[in-house]
């Protein structure tokens, strides 16, 4: 049995482009007959931006705003280490990532999509 596919408008032109030779049909105005553009779509204006894109921007701003290093930081530290007076406090260190992870978690992700789809319902 053998099988013929054609091309969309019945020719069995194998290398003919799909819309070849077609105009490209535009939507047009009912008022005035020309092509409308998104602003007569109502298209214009309607971007909208989410919480957590407004957060990004804050945070990305303050980081800009931050010198690139502290200078005077950097010396205290220097000289601690030297002196070997210089001492990790753990339980702050530990505050500090604790404290990150939940400013992080309350950043949505975008996805609705279940993270872990095989997992047994409660």
């Amino acid at each position: 049995m053998s099988s013929k596919i054609g091309g969309v408008d019945g020719s069995s032109n194998p290398t003919a482009a799909v819309g070849a030779g077609r105009a490209v049909q535009r939507p047009q105005d009912a008022t005035t007959g020309a092509p409308q553009s998104d602003e007569s779509n109502g298209n214009a204006g309607n971007v909208q931006i989410t919480g957590a894109a407004r957060q990004l921007a804050t945070l990305e701003q303050a980081v800009r705003d931050l010198p690139v290093v502290n200078e005077t930081r950097v010396a205290q530290l220097s000289n601690a280490i030297e002196q070997g007076t210089y001492s990790v406090n753990s339980h702050h260190v530990a505050d500090q990532l604790m404290q990150m992870e939940k400013a992080l978690g309350c950043i949505p992700d975008g996805s609705d999509a279940d993270p872990n789809p095989n997992a047994e319902a409660d």
